[in-house]
């Protein structure tokens, strides 16, 4: 029969989880354990239901009391099971017992693995969807160093054993993934969801690491799940690594700052500084609960209509150097970040802008989706305990500062302004330097690209050096070596 007729398209053809398991299971090399505590108990069954298990898993185990699972792995800290350490633990502690129990010398060309995860699922009472770490330690050449990928997971389904299907389908997708698409990891990315619906399950955070990923930056791997659809918001910490929003969210007091930060200049650092002691003055807002995140939307790394990743690159790098936790959503309306921000926290949240941005929010053209339109999105951002701090605007021709007190919105949107303004969901930065008041990140950034003179007095301490010398922004400027004493 013939393989193809007129009119056939070229398509990939997606392998069925049964032929990844056996795939798996069918190569002579590959062998190792599989280690599943709390609710994820469902990957080692595709590869025992595919056939030919008995070459590839040396054991499969699930300690799921949690005494017998502290016994085994020690206990956390925090007290916690479904948590990135708890994983840590679990993927080395089975590796290491691999390396003691299987003689290399008679096995010299197995390539082992430990595959584990730890999983929460939905709560009888369906108000917690559940979530779950999972991931693999494993060889490509047995003479190499040990490669790792690991990835936190969010449910939405609203039922326990669908969400356990839909486990035991990423597990092997990941295993599959890490052996063959190793060398593609975008791709690999991709292939993790591989029948399974966007809907049912999110990937917020990933980690690679080992010698086949050293030139893998893992926070553009974070950005490809939100290109993909994966998750809504990535974050990073002061360091660069990618960090999970829950941990760094949880129970915590929020000040988020949005921005291009193209780069970041002296104006964005006084409005953090001013909303941030404005904040801390606040009932109920204890600084050591507090988190200030300077968030960028995925609108704002748009260049015709592509992300341009080197760009995001350059505004990460220069955040984290300044010692700022940085965020990438895909929300370009307010009301979706404060959402966001709710699924982690009822405590207080503030929302630093200049007036532009404000302006925006009372512009009911972006809530046109919505059956209640601008109604439904401010009950969504200011029925919370949330507070808008105001950076005032300087108008170049005739110097007048525009603040929350003459701001104009449409004529329409006038009394539900006040209605905010009076009951105080928004206030003004006053003590701000006026020094500020004439910088604008996109003269800085054409001042760079022009290499004219100048720019550098335009952006915080240390912000140009670091422009120089990683070369920013298309700088052409010679590197200066920064002193570090």
């Amino acid at each position: 029969m013939p393989e193809s007729i007129i009119g056939d398209k070229e398509f990939e053809d997606i392998p069925s989880i049964k032929s990844k398991a056996l795939r798996i299971n069918l190569n002579e090399n590959i062998y190792g354990t599989f280690a599943e505590i709390g609710a994820g108990q469902e990957t080692v069954r595709n590869f025992f239901r595919a056939g030919g298990a008995s070459g590839t898993i040396a054991k499969t185990m699930s300690a799921y009391d949690k005494d017998f699972s502290d016994a085994i792995y020690g206990i956390e800290e925090d007290g916690r099971y479904v948590t990135e350490s708890r994983l840590q633990k679990m993927l080395h502690h089975e590796f290491k017992l691999i390396e003691e129990r299987i003689n290399r010398e008679k096995h010299p060309n197995r390539l082992f693995f430990s595959f584990a995860n730890t999983v929460a699922t939905i709560d009888f009472a369906k108000k917690y969807k559940g979530h779950g770490w999972l991931g693999i330690r494993y060889q490509i050449d047995p003479k190499e160093a040990y490669n790792e990928i690991t990835l936190h997971i969010r449910f939405h389904e609203n039922d326990a054993q669908l969400q356990q299907i839909t486990l035991g389908t990423l597990g092997v997708n990941l295993i599959y993934g890490a052996y063959y698409k190793y060398d593609q990891p975008n791709k690999l990315l991709r292939y993790l969801y591989d029948h399974i619906d966007k809907d049912k399950i999110e990937i917020d955070t990933i980690n690679f690491s080992g010698p086949r990923f050293k030139n893998v930056d893992n926070r553009l791997m974070s950005l490809q799940l939100i290109k993909n659809g994966m998750t809504d918001a990535v974050m990073f910490d002061p360091e660069g690594h990618n960090i999970l929003p829950a941990r760094i969210l949880y129970k915590k007091n929020i000040l988020a700052l949005r921005g291009s930060f193209r780069p970041v200049t002296k104006v964005n650092i006084d409005m953090f500084e001013r909303s941030y002691e404005m904040f801390l003055n606040e009932n109920r807002v204890e600084k050591e609960r507090t988190e200030v995140i300077f968030e960028i939307t995925l609108s704002n790394l748009r260049a015709e209509g592509e992300i341009d990743e080197e760009d995001f690159m350059d505004r990460a790098r220069l955040l984290c150097s300044l010692g700022h936790t940085v965020m990438i959503s895909n929300f370009q309306e307010y009301y979706k970040l404060v959402e966001y921000f709710s699924r982690y926290t009822k405590m207080r949240m503030g929302l630093a802008m200049g007036v532009n941005n404000l302006v925006d929010i009372f512009d009911e053209k972006y809530y046109r989706h919505l059956s209640g339109g601008i109604l439904e999105a401010f009950g969504k951002l200011f029925f919370k305990d949330l507070k808008v701090y105001l950076y005032p605007m300087k108008d170049a021709e005739t110097g007048e500062y525009t603040t929350s007190e003459n701001l104009k919105v449409h004529p329409r949107m006038k009394e539900l302004y006040k209605f905010f303004k009076y009951n105080g969901k928004v206030v003004d930065i006053t003590d701000y330097n006026p020094d500020n008041m004439n910088i604008f990140s996109r003269e800085v950034l054409a001042m760079i690209e022009k290499q004219e003179e100048g720019w550098e007095e335009m952006l915080p301490p240390g912000v140009s050096e670091i422009i120089k010398e990683k070369h920013l922004f298309n700088c052409k400027a010679e590197p200066v070596k920064i002193n570090n004493n």
